[in-house]
C-alpha cells in the first residue's frame, strides 16, 4: 500500500496547463534548470513525445509553477514520467512544489496507470508515497538512488523504461 501524502483542503493554486502557457513554462524551466537539463538522461523520455498532462500556477498572469507528466512504461507497466518540476524563486517556500507534485498524483490516479517514476531527490518525494525504484532501468546514466516510483496500482516496477 503507497503511504502518499494527503494535503488538506484548500482553494487550489493549480490549473491544468493550456496551448497559451507554454512560453511561460519554458522561460520558467530555463530558468530553474539551465541549459544543461538538455544533456540530462531524463530529457531523453521527453524527447519526441508530448506530455500526457501538465500542471501550472500563475500569479498576475504569469506562470510561477509548472510541472508536466510524460506516457512512459517501465517494462510492460504503463506509468507516467514526472518532470521538469519548476517554481519561480521567488515563490519556493511556500508550498507549491508539493501542490504541483500532488496534482501529479491525483492525475496518475485518474488516469488508470501503473504509477508514477521521476528522478530526485529522495527526502523531498518520501513525503508523497515516492519509494526506491532500483529495477527501473532509464536509457542512459542516472544515479540509482534518485530514481523513485509511486505505484498507483504496481506497488513496484521492474525494467527498462522507455517513451510511450
Amino acid at each position: 500500500m503507497s503511504h502518499a501524502l494527503v494535503l488538506p483542503a484548500a482553494p487550489s493554486r493549480i490549473d491544468a496547463e493550456t496551448p497559451a502557457d507554454a512560453e511561460g513554462v519554458e522561460a520558467l524551466v530555463i530558468a530553474a534548470f539551465g541549459p544543461g537539463r538538455f544533456a540530462k538522461t531524463a530529457e531523453r523520455l521527453r524527447e519526441g513525445s508530448v506530455p500526457a498532462a501538465g500542471f501550472v500556477a500563475r500569479q498576475d498572469g504569469r506562470v510561477i509553477g509548472s510541472v508536466r507528466l510524460w506516457p512512459i512504461t517501465v517494462g510492460d507497466t504503463r506509468a507516467l514520467f514526472l518532470g521538469p518540476i519548476a517554481v519561480d524563486k521567488a515563490a519556493r517556500s511556500d508550498g507549491l512544489g508539493a501542490e504541483l507534485v500532488q496534482a501529479c498524483v491525483e492525475q496518475a490516479h485518474r488516469m488508470g496507470v501503473g504509477g508514477v517514476l521521476l528522478v530526485g531527490d529522495r527526502p523531498y518525494f518520501e513525503r508523497f508515497g515516492f519509494r526506491p525504484a532500483p529495477q527501473a532501468m532509464l536509457p542512459g546514466p542516472v544515479d540509482r538512488r534518485r530514481v523513485l516510483w509511486l505505484g498507483a496500482g504496481v506497488e513496484t516496477v521492474c525494467g527498462a523504461v522507455r517513451i510511450g
